[in-house]
């Protein structure tokens, strides 16, 4: 699975990086920076999943490859 980000949904609240930050940066900003361009690594899948579920603008998404 990969992960897709819509920066423009993104408002900055850092869910996402502050719950893995192995997959999530922040940016000047404060908005996320996707930190894998490749497929999640399966040891961060529930990391992954935990930012996923936790964005409360839905901006980012899990896609299978």
């Amino acid at each position: 699975m990969r992960i897709a980000y819509d920066r423009t949904k993104c408002q900055g609240h850092g869910r996402c990086y502050a719950l893995a930050p192995e997959l999530f940066d922040a940016d000047d900003e404060g908005y996320a920076v996707v930190r894998t361009t490749g497929p999640v690594p399966p040891e961060l899948e529930k990391a992954a999943a935990l930012a996923v579920d936790n964005c409360p603008e839905y901006a980012i998404e899990l896609v299978p490859d």
